[in-house]
Order: structure tokens, then C-alpha cells, then sequence
């Protein structure tokens, strides 16, 4: 056994683990506990080191279901891996769990979370919410670990009052609880909220770091607050944080969404080190707006620099195609993804090349494009044409445009927004009768047309306005200078 335990601790590839566990059955050894953790524990960690060679956790996998091993670490060995790995594996996850608990093998704190990580990956709102009972059965429902990866949970499947739920009854936090709720509050859109909990964070003495602020940045991005997001990047500054690459492309991101690109591009030239992700983040920020040229130089120099581009970069430099007319660079762009890159195009990049093609005027070739996508376009990719048609084709001298109608009607029969495109669509032309008709279904139906919303920051606050709203505060005088504004417009003309 001392000889075969040597060999194991020695091993340094799967073929020399497989060669040596093969002694270890035709010695009869291999219902020794000892060795099979041993065996288990080498796979387990080989393939999280290596994030691939799903074979050596396979083979751990077989291994403690036939030694019968009753010992939670090796599971919990095994568990971790599957979790780390891809998202089949990950699936398989939950059902290692169900053998060890079949096996009547007790889990305990360093069980759930990697479990829980799992179930987050794959959206496994149902199996977390089992599992989340097996933790309360075995006293484990105030274990600050278990409790941050269940917050990650119910986060990551928009569940956030069960989050909240969570978080609220923790009796201790860690800055990975914290990090966790607003994590929580970005993936369901609550983003005032997620800010409101960065300052309760702040207040309550836990020192912040470098995810913290990224968390935040985001939420800054996502309401476009720029001068939160400037007292931000100060902190980051005070704190002393190094500007990595994470840190350095949420701050890109974040003065890029928040409308000051020329100094996204300075933090974006202060960068030591960038990914693929620093670089995306700052061709699609030219891109949002309207820098075309500096864009595309930027993906060249990517280029120049080694840096395999990604589809979030090719969705930017399609936007920049589309914004600025280049429909043979656009075209040449989405075939190089996916025949150079071996990038396979999203619906969100067969949308961008809709929206080449139909801003372009290029409406049947457009619909054709549609019709011959390899997935079914969502009602996204059909109204970007429809508003294209609206704009060249407003005699409907191709029928696209009412094929396109009646598309959506059959793809979104209660989406009140395409009623009321379709309605002015008619209206435009002329087509009163057509128009009121569909006003009329509107009614009839109860669909209600959403208000249109925008925001406008004064002084770092954040104001909400909602079309038809005048219950605001100062309304009259906002509307007797945007009278004069207009009036000042026209006399300018």
C-alpha cells in the first residue's frame, strides 16, 4: 500500500494515474478509502486546474461510486470540480449531489455552496430552491458561505425579494455578502436600489475593494449618472485600488454609457494591460457614439496588438458600420466573425446587419437576410426593419413593410408598442382608416401604449420624465422655456 500511496503522491498526468489506479484494483486495494481520496482528490483538482479534461472527473465520478466512499470531503472534492467546469458540467453538479445524499452521506458547509454556484450557472431556480430546504434541515441556514452563494442564487434567477430575504436575515455580512445583494439588484434592474446598498455598505465600516467598484461603475453605466460614476473613479483614486484590466474596462464602460467617450479614451490609453474585453469596451463605446473612424482604428490596433476580437467587439463594429453607411465593410465584417474567428453570430449581431442593410435602404435584401438566418428573429431583429421601412419605404412600393406587419402581429399579438408603430405607419400615408382600426383593437383589447421615459442629471441628481406626466414639480416653467427654446429654433432657421 506505502509503495502505491508514493506513486500517487508522485503522479503528474492522467495516463500515470490511470496506469497506477489499474495496480491498485488487480492488488485488491481498491476499496481502501485511504487511496481512492487520494485518487479522487489528484482528478478532482487536476481538472479544475486545467478547466478541461472532463475524463479525469469522469473517472473520479466512477471511482467513489464504486468504493462506496462515505467521507464528505471526497465528494465535496468532486462536487467543486463539476462546478467549475463547463455548464453540462455544472448540470451534473446537482446530480452528484443527489448520489451523495442517496448515499445517506451528511453535507456540510463546504457542500452547498459549490452546489448553489451550480444551480446559479444554469439558471436552476428549482433545484436551488430544493436544495436550499436540505440546508435548513441540516442547521446550516445561517452559514455565511452558504448564505452568499443562495443571495448569488437568487440573483442570478432575478428572484430579488428572495435575495433580499436572504440577505436581511444574515446575522453576520462579509464584503462578498454585500458584493453579492448588489450583484443582485444589477441582474434585476434595480439599480438605484444596488446604489443605495453600496452607501449602507460603505457606512457600515466594510472595507471596499476592487469588485465592489466594479459592481458599482456598473450600476453608474446603467443610469447613466456620470457624476456618481466620477465620484467613483475618485474613490478608486483615494483607495489607492490598482486600475487592472476589470477595473479599468468598467471605468471605459461606465464614461462611455454616461456620454463622456473623450475620457473613457483617456482611461482606456492609461491602461498597462488590456484584454479583449478593455478594447471592446471602447470600440463600442465610439461606437454608441458616432465615432466611426476612431472605432474602426481602434479594432485595427487590436489587431496589431494580437488581441483575438470577441462578439461583443464585432457587435461594435457593426453598430459603427450601420451609424456610419458601410454596408460592404459591414457585410465583410460579419463574415470575417464567423469564418475567421469562428464566432458564431447572436441574434443581436444578425440584428446589427438588419439594421446595416434597412438604414441602407436595402429593405427586400434586408428581409431576405431575415428569412434565411439560421435561428427564427425575434420581434427585435423584425422591428428594426419595420422602422427602416417606415423611413425609405413609406409608400410601401416593395411590401416589405406590411409583410413585416404582419409578422409581428402573429410573433407579439399583445405588444401594444408594434400596434402603435403599424398605426403611424398608416398615418404617415395617409391611411386614416387603417390607422384608427388598429387604435380601435388597442381599445377594445385594453393594450395601452407604454409612456416614453427619459432622464436628465442636474447637478449629480437623476431626473425622471414620462411622457403625459405633469405632475412634476416646476412644470409650467419647463414648458415656457421649452416654448421659447422652439421658438428660438425656428427664428434660427
Amino acid at each position: 500500500m506505502q509503495r502505491r500511496l508514493s506513486l500517487l503522491n508522485s503522479c503528474s498526468s492522467s495516463n500515470q494515474l490511470f496506469q497506477i489506479h489499474a495496480q491498485i484494483i488487480v492488488s485488491g486495494l481498491h476499496h481502501n478509502s485511504y487511496l481512492t481520496d487520494k485518487i479522487i482528490r489528484f482528478c478532482s483538482w487536476v481538472s479544475i486546474r486545467k478547466r478541461n479534461p472532463i475524463d479525469l472527473i469522469n473517472h473520479a465520478r466512477s471511482v467513489i461510486n464504486f468504493s462506496k466512499n462515505l467521507k464528505p470531503s471526497s465528494w465535496n472534492d468532486l462536487i467543486r470540480a463539476y462546478a467549475t467546469l463547463n455548464c453540462d458540467s455544472q448540470r451534473e453538479t446537482v446530480w452528484v449531489f443527489l448520489d451523495m445524499r442517496r448515499l445517506g452521506i451528511k453535507p456540510n458547509e463546504h457542500t452547498f455552496p459549490f452546489v448553489f454556484k451550480a444551480c446559479s450557472s444554469f439558471m436552476g431556480l428549482n433545484e436551488g430552491r430544493q436544495i436550499h430546504g436540505d440546508v435548513m434541515k441540516h442547521g446550516l441556514q445561517y452559514n455565511v458561505y452558504v448564505q452568499n452563494t443562495l443571495i448569488h442564487l437568487y440573483g442570478s434567477c432575478k428572484k430579488i425579494v428572495d435575495a433580499y430575504k436572504m440577505f436581511d436575515e444574515m446575522p453576520m455580512r462579509t464584503v462578498v455578502s454585500w458584493n453579492s445583494i448588489i450583484s443582485a439588484c444589477l441582474e434585476s434592474s434595480w439599480f438605484y436600489d444596488a446604489i443605495e446598498c453600496f452607501f449602507k455598505m460603505r457606512n457600515s465600516g466594510i472595507e471596499l475593494g476592487e469588485t465592489t467598484m466594479v459592481i458599482v461603475l456598473s450600476a453608474c453605466a446603467e443610469i447613466g449618472n456620470l457624476s456618481l460614476g466620477k465620484w467613483v473613479h475618485s474613490q478608486v483614486i483615494i483607495m489607492g485600488l490598482v486600475v487592472n484590466c476589470q477595473l479599468g474596462t468598467s471605468l471605459v464602460d461606465m464614461y462611455s454609457k454616461c456620454g463622456d467617450v473623450n475620457y473613457a479614451n483617456l482611461v482606456f490609453s492609461r491602461m498597462i494591460n488590456r484584454n479583449v474585453w478593455s478594447w471592446s469596451a471602447m470600440i463600442l463605446g465610439f461606437a454608441q457614439h458616432g465615432f466611426a473612424k476612431h472605432a474602426l482604428q481602434h479594432f485595427n490596433m487590436m489587431r496589431d496588438y494580437s488581441v483575438k476580437p470577441n462578439h461583443v467587439t464585432f457587435l461594435g463594429v457593426l453598430c459603427v458600420c450601420s451609424h456610419a453607411g458601410l454596408v460592404k465593410d459591414g457585410q465583410r465584417y460579419f463574415n470575417e466573425m464567423k469564418y475567421v474567428y469562428g464566432i458564431e453570430p447572436t441574434m443581436v449581431h444578425f440584428g446589427a446587419m438588419v439594421d446595416i442593410l434597412g438604414r441602407a435602404g436595402r429593405l427586400k435584401e434586408a428581409y431576405d437576410f431575415i428569412l434565411n438566418m439560421p435561428v427564427a428573429a425575434d420581434g427585435v431583429v423584425w422591428r428594426t426593419l419595420l422602422s427602416a421601412c417606415s423611413i425609405h419605404d413609406v409608400k410601401d412600393n416593395l411590401g416589405v413593410g406590411e409583410k413585416v406587419r404582419k409578422v409581428l402581429i402573429d410573433l407579439e399579438p399583445k405588444r401594444s408598442g408594434n400596434l402603435v408603430m403599424f398605426s403611424n405607419n398608416y398615418a404617415e400615408v395617409g391611411l386614416w382608416d387603417k390607422a384608427e382600426k388598429l387604435r380601435s383593437k388597442m381599445r377594445d383589447k385594453g393594450l395601452k401604449k407604454i409612456a416614453g421615459e427619459s432622464c436628465l442629471e442636474v447637478g449629480g441628481s437623476i431626473f425622471r420624465f414620462f411622457s403625459g406626466d405633469y405632475s412634476f414639480v416646476d412644470c409650467g416653467d419647463i414648458f415656457v422655456l421649452l416654448n421659447r427654446l422652439n421658438k428660438h429654433a425656428k427664428m434660427i432657421k
